[in-house]
């Protein structure tokens, strides 16, 4: 039994595209920022192992593969609990009405999941769900913060 989900969204941060990339492929650091990644340990210069856990007493176990870590688009494979692929289209974003420019994060996340989440999918899919979108809550905002405490000096 398999279970397809697709996830899209999009967001605005106060910070270059260069910036956003950093913090996005450095993976080892997403549990200073990220609250619902729980773990990272480097498989490699490519690979990593991540542990997730939002709202559901559930720990999601990942093993995520850089596909791509040049702008526009960040990209990983998934494999383990779920496995696809989860992406970040960054483009710069001009300022609005005067105010400072940014980048735009567009999120594309394609992945399969088997075995006891794909039973699950069958009742509990619409909670899967919330569950998903209050850990890219927990993304948005944590990395909202960690650009800001990050931010350039200016002088």
């Amino acid at each position: 039994m398999r279970a397809t989900y697709f996830f899209r969204d999009s967001w605005h941060v106060a910070a270059s595209p260069e910036r956003v990339r950093d913090v996005v492929i450095d993976l080892e650091r997403y549990p200073l920022w990220w609250p619902q990644v729980v773990a990272v340990a480097s498989l490699g210069p490519d690979d990593a192992r991540v542990l997730c856990r939002s709202a559901l007493p559930y720990t999601l176990d990942l093993v995520l593969h850089a596909v791509t870590r040049e702008l526009p688009v960040l990209e990983v494979e998934v494999s383990g609990d779920l496995a696809g692929r989860i992406g970040f289209t960054v483009t710069e974003e001009p300022g609005r009405a005067g105010g400072a420019g940014g980048a735009r994060l567009d999120f594309a996340q394609e992945v399969v999941v088997s075995g006891p989440l794909a039973v699950a999918s069958r009742v509990a899919r619409p909670l899967l769900i919330w569950n998903h979108e209050r850990m890219m809550r927990g993304c948005r905002q944590g990395l909202a913060r960690r650009l800001a405490e990050q931010a350039p000096e200016t002088h």
